[in-house]
């Protein structure tokens, strides 16, 4: 358990080892969820790309892509159709 304390402006250091568990340098955005009632701090740019893997969830089986070749070939098509417009 880290413990931070909070200035008069609001504003917290967030300790090393949650900053090198999140992996967040200087710069890095945080995101604070809340839920059941509890604050979570994660890194934004890692929750963006959590929330875009659920999005995309079952969209290679629909589209009938079953390797990393089915999507190359199907980036090649497009590609083609986009160049003869």
């Amino acid at each position: 358990m880290e413990l931070a304390k909070v200035t008069s402006k609001g504003q917290i250091t967030i300790p090393i080892e949650i900053r090198k568990k999140l992996g967040l340098k200087e710069g890095s955005k945080v995101l604070f969820l809340e839920e059941a009632g509890r604050i979570y701090l994660a890194d934004s740019s890692m929750e963006a790309l959590r929330e875009a893997q659920i999005a995309f969830a079952g969209e290679a089986e629909r589209l009938g892509l079953k390797n990393e070749e089915d999507l190359v070939a199907m980036v090649k098509e497009i590609r083609k159709e986009r160049m003869v417009k």
